[in-house]
């Protein structure tokens, strides 16, 4: 059985990242916890994210995503 899958292009910076869905919307937040939260509403289990490794800047949020 096939899960639909939603998947976030995420473009990170040093105070906010942009994420692009798969209905081509765009969102912004800012790169700090209260903005990983607001993002996270946005995910369910079958979730999908790719992100541009920026400097360090990506680490925080790739590190909440993976817990």
């Amino acid at each position: 059985m096939s899960k639909c899958k939603e998947f976030f292009g995420i473009d990170i910076s040093k105070d906010v990242f942009d994420v692009m869905d798969s209905s081509e919307n765009h969102h912004q937040f800012k790169n700090d916890l209260s903005g990983f939260k607001e993002f996270g509403k946005m995910l369910n289990e079958y979730s999908h994210c790719v992100m541009e490794a920026t400097s360090s800047y990506y680490q925080g949020l790739a590190t909440w995503l993976y817990s």
